[in-house]
C-alpha cells in the first residue's frame, strides 16, 4: 500500500525515538528533539509494536490515515447543477447517471448526504402522489363520490343524537 510521505516520516521518527530511549536518553528530551509528546504508556505500546515487527520502522506505520475521495469537486458540482435542473430526480437515478458520467459508484445515502449539505434534498419520506384532479384530463369531469347513503353506515346519526337517551 502506498502511504503518504508524512506517515512514513512519522514512523521513521518514532523508530529513532525508541532507539534513543533504548540507548539511555530520557523520554522527555527524545520527545522534544523529534517532535513527539509520548507518555510512558504510549511509549510501551510503541515499543511492543516495534519489537513484534522485527525492529523495523515499517512496523510503526499508522494503519489508517484517511481514504480517497470518490466524490471530488467536479462530481459534486455536476450533481448540484443536475439536481437544480430537475428537482424530481432521486438518489438512485442520480447514482446511475454518476456512474455513467464519471465511472464512480456512490451509494444513495451518500448522494442524499451531499444534497442535504447543499439544501437540495427532497423532504423525507415517500414522494407525494399526484391528486386525481391533476392527473385527470381537462375533458373528463372531476370524480365525486355520492354521500347520500352515508347515514346507512351510522344508524345513530345526527337525528338520533337529538333525542335524549334512556340511560341518562
Amino acid at each position: 500500500m502506498a502511504y503518504p510521505q508524512a506517515v512514513l516520516e512519522k514512523a521513521q521518527r518514532l523508530a529513532q525515538l525508541l532507539q534513543r530511549v533504548a540507548a539511555g536518553e530520557s523520554l522527555e528530551s527524545a520527545n522534544e528533539a523529534l517532535g513527539f509528546d509520548l507518555d510512558q504508556r504510549e511509549l510501551a505500546r510503541a515499543q511492543a509494536k516495534y519489537e513484534s515487527g522485527g525492529y523495523t520502522w515499517q512496523a510503526l506505520i499508522d494503519g489508517r490515515y484517511g481514504h480517497s475521495r470518490k466524490a471530488h469537486s467536479a462530481l459534486r458540482e455536476w450533481l448540484y447543477t443536475r439536481k437544480q435542473e430537475d428537482e424530481s430526480l432521486r438518489a438512485p437515478q442520480l447514482a446511475e447517471e454518476i456512474e455513467a458520467q464519471f465511472g464512480v459508484t456512490l451509494s444513495d445515502g451518500h448522494i442524499n448526504y451531499l444534497l442535504r449539505k447543499r439544501g437540495l434534498s427532497a423532504p423525507p419520506g415517500r414522494p407525494y402522489k399526484r391528486k386525481a384532479e391533476e392527473t385527470a384530463s381537462d375533458d373528463a369531469p372531476p370524480h365525486t363520490e355520492s354521500v347520500e347513503n352515508a347515514g346507512l353506515f351510522f344508524p345513530r346519526g345526527s337525528q338520533a343524537g337529538d333525542e335524549p337517551s334512556s340511560s341518562d
